[in-house]
């Protein structure tokens, strides 16, 4: 086994090359070779922990990491920075299990992978004799960014530059950035929206004079995003999880199939449910959930995909994207991993803003259902959950829960179903709780966590306490042009 890029097969990397790499010198991402299969029993599994369960998953497709190396990566993510000691609980409510992956430092899922991608990559560089200091380069919608910068946040031999949508992400994930302490850290408000720092940041990534200069002065760039396959793997782990706990629980049968509802905008989170799929994890259908950006809902209809409209800031800005780079690896495999013609594929989304895989998506398709719901579908979803269970979700989560009610609806599915719940609701208060009674619109951001709280029967995290009195220590704000300078200044090349 070995990991190639979407855009070169000539490429074979190992798993802690690809990890350090981040991203292929070519443009595009690393891929395994193969997709391992699971190698303890669905029952077996159900009998792990969480921590266990990462390991099995993780294990083969991060093939060169010792059993220590791993291991140890695992017990120093996966601990008390956890809220829960689950790290992953299952919530029922209308007959639907809401996997919260929301109780890590940040409140996000990104956590997930953002507590072990930092010992992931220093134990890759060690492996690889790396003595270049490591600038993290990562571009957010909202969640990635507080997630990598408290992940690597005081960690030796790193660095992390965060450049996020100024004006498109919620107060409080705002807040969560622009506090951040460390000395290794920098974080950049850009005058566009994600999709524009996100392009901008893969082509940093290709700029060869920018990487030279770099090497000169003793650093490489690595990444964050779930471009990384070190952030993409972990994600898996934890639909495998979840499959255990309804099986031990017996919610399910040994080899019953599941739906899984992911609320998505650049393709990770479902790519990773996908991926536990296709180890063997007995799944239905992949519904993959759009906000109003709802370029993945058209894309599953007809296999051509057009980032040609308006793009919308939402209530639920972690989802508003139009490029989903994550994509590309689905597309790959949907080409019969032929990687020049996937190439020319990316080629035709970055001239045209558009690419049409009609003639291949049946390998694909049969697997993922696309629905998509607006802030009409996602607040009344909220207000009626709340309602009818007490249970209160956020925007984000809404919009799964919503695109899975309209998938039952369409085609009379009762597959036990898990909706990846991928925020909590204190991180968008306003309009969790704008949803529930418009009255509150109007009320100040803190005051109505509190109210929250009340309502939701639950206490507030620590990640929303910390930043209430907290110093704001980052405020450039650039236009996109600017990027590749403010980087070149942060890490003080010419």
């Amino acid at each position: 086994m070995f990991y190639t890029s979407t855009r070169d097969n000539s490429i074979k990397l190992t798993a802690s090359e690809a990890v350090l790499k981040g991203l292929s010198d070519d443009g595009g991402l690393f891929v395994p070779s193969e997709i391992p299969q699971l190698t303890k029993s669905l029952r077996e599994i159900s009998e792990m922990s969480y921590q266990e369960t990462a390991y099995t998953v993780m294990k083969d497709f991060l093939f060169d990491y010792t059993e220590d190396e791993l291991r140890n990566c695992i017990e120093r993510a996966y601990d008390s920075k956890f809220d829960t000691e689950e790290i992953a609980p299952l919530v029922e409510a209308e007959g639907t299990y809401y996997l919260e992956l929301f109780h890590g430092k940040t409140i996000a899922f990104k956590d997930m992978a953002l507590s072990i991608l930092p010992h992931l990559l220093t134990t890759a560089a060690r492996k690889n004799k790396s003595d270049k200091e490591i600038v993290i380069l990562t571009a957010t919608s909202g969640d990635t960014g507080k997630a990598a910068l408290a992940g690597f946040a005081g960690v030796p031999g790193t660095r992390i530059i965060v450049f996020y949508p100024k004006g498109g992400v919620s107060k409080v994930q705002e807040l969560q950035m622009i506090t951040q302490k460390e000395s290794n850290t920098k974080v950049i408000g850009v005058k566009g929206n994600f999709d524009d720092c996100q392009s901008k940041v893969k082509e940093l990534f290709g700029d060869a004079e920018l990487k030279e200069k770099m090497a000169e002065a003793g650093f490489q760039f690595s990444s964050a995003n779930s471009i990384n396959i070190g952030r993409l793997v972990p994600q898996i782990a934890y639909y495998v999880y979840a499959y255990g706990k309804l099986l031990k629980e017996d919610r399910i049968k040994d080899g019953e199939k599941i739906n899984i509802c992911v609320p998505t905008g650049n393709f990770g989170n479902i790519l990773a449910a996908f991926y536990a799929k296709n180890m063997g994890l007995p799944v239905n259908k992949l519904i993959c959930a759009s906000n109003d950006n709802k370029v993945l809902f058209d894309f599953f209809k007809d296999g051509v995909y057009d980032k040609n409209r308006e793009f919308i800031l939402t209530d639920s800005p972690s989802m508003d994207i139009l490029i989903s780079s994550n994509l590309e690896r689905l597309i790959y495999l949907s080409t019969g991993c032929d990687a020049a013609k996937n190439k020319k594929l990316m080629e035709s989304l970055k001239t045209k803003g558009i690419y049409d895989i009609k003639d291949s998506f049946a390998k694909v398709k049969d697997q993922f259902v696309g629905e998509f719901a607006d802030w009409n579908d996602c607040s009344g979803k909220i207000k009626s959950l709340y309602e009818e269970t007490g249970y209160v979700i956020d925007t984000h989560t809404a919009v799964a829960a919503a695109s899975y009610d309209k998938y039952v609806k369409a085609t009379g599915d009762y597959t036990k179903t898990v909706i990846a719940s991928t925020a909590s609701p204190f991180k968008f208060a306003r309009s969790v709780m704008k949803a529930i009674d418009p009255a509150y619109e109007k009320e100040d951001d803190f005051k109505l966590i509190d109210v929250l709280s009340k309502t939701a029967n639950v206490e507030i995290p620590n990640a929303i306490n910390e930043i209430r009195t907290s110093p704001v220590v980052h405020d450039t704000v650039c236009e996109i042009a600017d990027m590749k300078k403010l980087v070149m200044e942060n890490i003080g090349i010419e």
